[in-house]
């Protein structure tokens, strides 16, 4: 973060100071705290930041923002009715001294993998900065904004939500030159009710273009296909749909990524990415069109794609003992998953294709449905095998073996899970583990990568 004035800081939460200080940094982890920050007390269902604000004081914190009273001096609390809102709030303020080039971009899935492509196609010809992981929503997305230091060109901003409004709010900190919608799905759709309501909160986003800027959505969404904003530039993107500005075509999976041609009027652009299946292709499609919309050339905005890198565990690849482990424990929806699974299917593979597949959280009342459909999914895409473990993904398992699959078993331990994977699993063998974030499969492949590795020196 640039030093920056309190005043201006203050000003944003409504207040007003005759104070000098230059604020360092914004912190909401009073561990993290430094000499001349400013600490922001956030209340979570597991902890309260307001309990450490003192603790913030003494490590050198030089005001506390909060909405609760404090036995602290007054003249260093700002008390604001929301200290996620005022988080928000401060980050704008901080952001509006800076003018990188920016895109926003949110959708139920897709975001993270775009967001990352966009930032690797921007930065081909400016310095460019982006949301770190999947740090996209009211914590996460203003610390994004409180890095930057008025070095960078270019901004690339993923925007996550939890309920109408969110958007909003991160939207006017981010405050996009363009925008991208990867897909409407089912995420959420426990609070939300319905696709309808989840794409009305996506398009929250569109407050905060300007008039014809480039609003790039995913043609091959039902929902997004035939958007349109007469206030906003809409630029369709799409693998299926004949009419859309940008289109991914001739696309061919190899075991290091995949080659495809992008169309996008009378222009022909050969591209290639270091990743596998269609989503992916997506994904990519987006970013080479937003790169485009924002003046890049096709060719400088494949040489962007071609320089990605999957973050964290977003179907990293890793080989181990002539076995292939695709890394997908990040997150899980119906969507991903049903994509996950087509793309295990199209992989080379010398041995049998498995998944390895946990629960899908925050579902509400579709979770039975959704999590039987995968289980059928895996059996009509011809998968080998399938390893299942939590409670929604026995139902998973039990639909499969409904639909024919007869190597479908559930796990109730991950030990157990881990010892059938380490037992069944040889050389030539492609293994994609995936689940919702909450399920920690981290640990299923920590155990796993360990077996392998010793069995691998047994042989």
């Amino acid at each position: 973060m640039q030093p920056t004035s309190i005043r201006l800081l203050a000003a944003a939460l409504g207040a007003h100071v005759e104070d000098e200080t230059m604020i360092s940094a914004v912190y909401t982890d009073s561990r993290a705290v430094t000499k001349g920050s400013l600490f922001v007390c956030i209340e979570g269902e597991r902890f309260d930041g307001h309990r450490f604000a003192g603790k913030a004081l003494e490590q050198g914190a030089a005001y506390v923002v909060a909405s609760k009273p404090l036995q602290l001096p007054a003249e260093k609390v700002f008390y604001v009715p929301n200290t996620l809102d005022a988080h928000i709030a401060l980050s704008r303020a901080y952001r509006e001294q800076f003018h990188p080039l920016t895109v926003g971009i949110t959708g139920s899935v897709g975001k993270t993998t775009a967001k990352d492509f966009t930032a690797c196609v921007l930065g081909v010809r400016w310095r460019t900065h982006k949301t770190e992981g999947n740090h996209n929503n009211e914590i996460g997305l203003p610390q994004t904004l409180f890095q930057l230091d008025g070095s960078e060109q270019a901004l690339a901003a993923e925007m996550g939500m939890d309920k109408p409004g969110d958007i909003d709010k991160l939207a006017s900190a981010v405050q996009p030159d363009a925008a991208i919608l990867t897909f409407i799905g089912t995420a959420h759709i426990e609070k939300l009710g319905s696709r309808e309501n989840i794409l009305r909160a996506k398009l929250e986003v569109t407050r905060h273009l300007a008039d014809g800027a480039p609003l790039i959505v995913n043609a091959d969404c039902d929902l997004l296909a035939a958007y349109t904003d007469r206030r906003l530039r809409v630029i369709r993107y799409g693998l299926d749909a004949l009419d859309a500005d940008y289109r991914a075509g001739e696309i061919a999976a190899g075991e290091d990524g995949t080659h495809f041609v992008i169309r996008h009027g009378e222009e022909r652009t050969p591209v290639f990415i270091p990743a596998v299946g269609r989503h992916n292709v997506s994904d990519a499609l987006a970013a080479f069109a937003a790169g485009c919309e924002l003046g890049l050339s096709g060719q400088e905005a494949a040489e962007g794609l071609r320089r990605y890198e999957p973050s964290g565990m977003r179907q990293r690849m890793v080989r181990l003992g002539g076995v292939t482990v695709v890394e997908d424990c990040y997150n899980a929806s119906p969507d991903s998953m049903r994509a996950a699974l087509r793309t295990l299917q199209e992989l080379p593979a010398a041995g049998r294709r498995a998944a390895v597949l946990g629960d899908m959280l925050e579902l509400g009342e579709t979770a039975a449905e959704a999590h039987r459909e995968i289980g059928r999914c895996c059996a009509e895409n011809g998968i080998d095998r399938l390893y299942g473990f939590g409670p929604q993904a026995a139902l998973t398992v039990e639909a499969a073996q409904a639909a024919g699959m007869r190597e479908a078993e559930h796990f109730t331990s991950k030990q157990a899970l881990t010892a059938r994977l380490a037992q069944e699993t040889g050389e030539g063998d492609v293994l994609w583990v995936k689940a919702s974030r909450g399920m920690r499969f981290e640990e299923i492949l920590e155990e796993l990568y360990r077996v392998l590795k010793e069995k691998g020196a047994e042989d």
